[in-house]
């Protein structure tokens, strides 16, 4: 239609002028790009927030999960093009005059490009991050931490929004999104965010809970492909052209595909799920060592350490479905790692020292 390929032609436009003149702030970009990546929650800011506030920590997981998922949903209705691929298949340039985008190694994602993941996961995250910072200072009564809190509100707000808007500038520069596409991204990210703060029940629900949702996600989402597939609507569609337009086919990376993210968010809302409700969990989390500082400093020193060594562990990509397979299996080993493995062998660590030491 005449208006996206405005919208598309605009948004080419602003790629060109990032890459001509940030050039030098290249690498910066390509770290923010690295920071809104999805896949940092469950590595990164889960383990943190856990052994802080296990309250957080869990409603991280499910706002990236269901919001993850949404993505996927919203990516195979909304149809969107990505700018490296888009430029050149276009009939809106005359004869050969397609304008030169710069790819770079993280440029080829396979999937469709509208709403941006990055975008929405980054947002969804640390929209639950400032919140959950923001109520602590809010049972500050008297009346300087009222300027305080005004304060925090600002500051952490601020940072929010300088963090979300990096991500996107840096989806749009290395040519994977439209502007559109991380604006929708950024908003969709809120909103999900926004519903979770307003759902306690996630807090208190059984394994059951966690494996009827895990199977109405995978249910409807396969349900709805293969709907669509009977419609001969094909919603791998992006995959072909990604492998035709990306600069370098090593760049091609089967972990962007669509259903590789879904698998990847069931492993870890199961993960999450199979941690929270096992014995483990409840010896060490809910014990008399779980007050202790030096406790939860452990556990976050673990947990971070031992989830970069699962970042050693590749997955053959040679056949798809142990790749989905054992893509599951390492997701949920993350967050169990972090809510049950690593605080029971702390936990069992400090009782011997303890029985030494009396």
């Amino acid at each position: 239609s005449i208006k996206m390929d405005l919208l598309h032609s605009n948004g080419v436009l602003i790629i060109q002028h990032l890459q001509r003149d940030y050039r030098a702030y290249q690498d910066f970009l390509n770290f923010m790009s690295h920071v809104g990546d999805p896949r940092n929650i469950f590595s990164i800011y889960f383990p943190l927030w856990f052994q802080l506030n296990q309250v957080v920590g869990t409603k991280m997981i499910w706002v990236a999960v269901i919001g993850d998922w949404f993505n996927l949903i919203f990516k195979w209705i909304l149809f969107g093009h990505r700018p490296y691929w888009w430029v050149q298949e276009t009939m809106i340039y005359p004869n050969q005059s397609s304008p030169c985008l710069e790819q770079f190694p993280i440029t080829c994602e396979t999937g469709p490009g509208s709403p941006s993941g990055h975008a929405m996961g980054s947002s969804c995250v640390w929209y639950v991050m400032v919140t959950a910072a923001l109520s602590y200072t809010v049972r500050w009564k008297d009346k300087s931490a009222v300027t305080l809190h005004r304060l925090t509100w600002s500051f952490l707000w601020s940072i929010f929004w300088i963090i979300q808007i990096s991500v996107c500038i840096s989806r749009v520069f290395i040519a994977t999104h439209f502007p559109h596409q991380v604006i929708l991204g950024v908003f969709a990210g809120i909103l999900v965010a926004e519903a979770f703060e307003h759902t306690p029940a996630i807090q208190t629900a059984s394994l059951r809970m966690y494996v009827k949702t895990n199977l109405f996600l995978f249910i409807f989402a396969l349900g709805f492909y293969l709907v669509l597939k009977l419609l001969d609507i094909d919603l791998l569609w992006s995959v072909p052209k990604a492998k035709k337009w990306c600069a370098n086919p090593d760049w091609i990376n089967i972990d962007t595909t669509p259903f590789a993210g879904l698998v990847r968010n069931l492993g870890a809302l199961f993960g999450l799920g199979l941690g929270i409700n096992s014995e483990m969990f409840i010896t060490s989390c809910k014990g008399k060592n779980s007050c202790k500082i030096s406790f939860r400093i452990l556990c976050i020193a673990a947990s971070l350490a031992t989830l970069q060594l699962y970042n050693f562990v590749k997955i053959p990509t040679h056949t798809e479905y142990l790749f989905y397979i054992l893509s599951f299996c390492k997701s949920a080993a993350m967050p169990l790692t972090v809510v049950a493995l690593v605080p029971y062998c702390v936990h069992s660590l400090m009782r011997t020292t303890e029985k030494k030491l009396n």
